[in-house]
């Protein structure tokens, strides 16, 4: 068993998107109803540890808001100012149309991203083995002068600098599964040769430009950007081998100091964003591998923050089987789901998956052989 820290707290939930009808605002011919991006998977998975039992085993760790220039080692101080700004007078936008935030948010916002940055403190400072930051807003697809995809402040990256600033931290690894390319880390590390990055993702799903094969980084961290663009369809198999096969390897080559997760569940069979099969027990494979990837890479530093996922029905047992793999504690509650989402034929790796896969492990390896000489 680990001591795994876990991060929650209430005011995550009222992080207010709107009365949208999905990606839309309502009026006129779109019925009023909710955003995909609301707080009732976050929540549920919260009441299901607590229902589990799970709550019990687990480091509880209380986040506290990021600094302003906590924020300012990534983001620009005019984008700071203007969600600052907007979360005062009532609400906004992140910057690309679909981030709509509400009043106070900005204040979520930053205990989002403390949040991330406490649960990597836990780590670093040995109170906890590993950790799991259930926040939000999310934060994968924020950029250092604008919102996106429903991030508003990039909490994965913050938490990284806040690492290298306060811990000496130096190489770091971030391994993105959501469904959704993770082009902000990118963005941010691409002239890093410290920081790999390795994003799973759905074939330009999201954003439509981004996440191929050929964006390896600048010339100056060429290779530490490693890219899996999954066609969709890919169910269990495709997000296992590509752990095994591409982020193991990257990452043992890359000997970083601490490994970061961007966790989305989006990739889930049920969910409405992601046109993928993947099911809670690959999702308990995963993190099993990458549990045993930190152990070997770095004294088991690794710090889940939590990202997608639009299913409130399935994210929850997603998230839980996460935990019981970071934590070691079997709850006993299995997938109430498996009786049919296990049964899908999607989960076989296809040829034309593997071929992706096959193309990016060809990045790993030349990872290996560029540390290696």
């Amino acid at each position: 068993m680990k001591r795994t820290g876990y991060v929650w707290h209430e005011r995550f939930a009222w992080h207010d998107t709107g009365t949208h009808a999905g990606l839309l605002p309502s009026g006129g011919m779109i019925q009023p109803y909710q955003n995909f991006e609301n707080p009732e998977s976050k929540s549920r998975f919260n009441g299901l540890v607590a229902v589990s039992g799970l709550i019990d085993s687990l480091v509880r760790l209380s986040p506290r808001p990021a600094t302003e220039a906590e924020l300012r080692r990534i983001h620009t101080a005019d984008y700071v100012a203007r969600i600052k700004r907007d979360s005062s007078a009532g609400g906004g936008d992140g910057g690309d149309g679909f981030t709509p935030f509400g009043p106070g948010s900005y204040d979520i916002a930053l205990l989002a991203a403390g949040g991330a940055i406490t649960a990597v403190d836990a780590v670093l400072s040995g109170e906890a083995d590993n950790a799991y930051a259930l926040v939000r807003p999310p934060g994968h697809h924020a950029r250092p002068e604008t919102g996106m995809g429903y991030c508003l402040f990039s909490n994965v990256t913050i938490a990284i600098e806040h690492a290298r600033v306060v811990h000496n931290i130096e190489r770091v690894a971030i391994v993105d599964y959501d469904v959704h390319h993770g082009n902000g880390a990118q963005a941010i590390y691409w002239d890093d040769p410290n920081v790999l990055t390795i994003s799973l993702h759905q074939d330009s799903l999201f954003p439509q430009d981004t996440g191929t094969i050929e964006e390896q980084g600048s010339a100056s961290a060429r290779g530490t950007c490693i890219n899996v663009p999954l066609p969709a369809g890919c169910g269990n198999e495709a997000y296992t081998e590509a752990i095994r096969r591409i982020a193991g390897p990257a990452i043992t080559a890359f000997k970083p100091d601490l490994i970061m997760v961007s966790s989305g569940f989006d990739a889930g069979a049920a969910d409405p964003l992601g046109r993928m099969a993947v099911t809670a027990s690959a999702y308990r494979d995963m993190a099993q591998q990458l549990v045993e990837l930190a152990d070997d890479a770095c004294d088991g530093r690794l710090v889940f923050s939590h990202e997608g996922g639009y299913s409130p029905v399935y994210v929850p047992f997603c998230g839980l089987a996460v935990l019981e793999a970071l934590s070691g504690v079997d709850t006993g509650v299995g997938d109430p789901f498996a009786v049919s989402f296990e049964n899908s034929p999607a989960h076989a790796l296809k040829p034309w998956q593997d071929e992706v896969i096959s193309a990016a492990e060809e990045l790993a390896l030349a990872l290996q052989l560029e540390v290696r000489t």
